[in-house]
């Protein structure tokens, strides 16, 4: 009898010990597909100077919505993700509809790329 529950004790831990290190080792891989990058004082200030001298404040504000959402509810909506980068700052170059109502955000074709990154990670940096 005591061979048996040795036996079972032993395959019990051995399944725990598994469970654990692949539920860990999910979480892992799961966290290295979202990559929350952090840009430098210097391209948050470049952003932020950047929609300083655009038209965004014409329709976006700091903390209360205007036309568009705020920029704190930007914020909170959308993790500072490469990917989200990627995606809010091709929208601030196309312009987009249907995110934050039915009011469009206007195209920005004049803006490039790599400013409208810049403008973005200023955004998502705000808290």
């Amino acid at each position: 009898m005591k061979k048996n529950s040795a036996l079972f004790f032993s395959l019990s831990y051995a399944i725990v010990c598994i469970t654990l290190f692949s539920t860990s080792s999910i979480a892992q891989t799961s966290a290295k597909k979202v990559i929350i990058s952090k840009p430098t004082e210097s391209q948050i200030a470049e952003g932020k100077a950047l929609i300083a001298k655009s038209d965004c404040l014409a329709c976006h504000k700091l903390d209360i919505k205007l036309v568009g959402p705020s920029y704190k509810d930007v914020a909170k909506k959308y993790p500072a993700t490469e990917a989200n980068y990627k995606i809010l700052s091709q929208k601030i170059i196309s312009g987009g509809k249907g995110n934050w109502g039915e009011i469009p955000m206007v195209a920005h074709a004049n803006v490039t790329l790599t400013d409208a990154k810049k403008m973005v990670q200023y955004i998502l940096s705000i808290k």
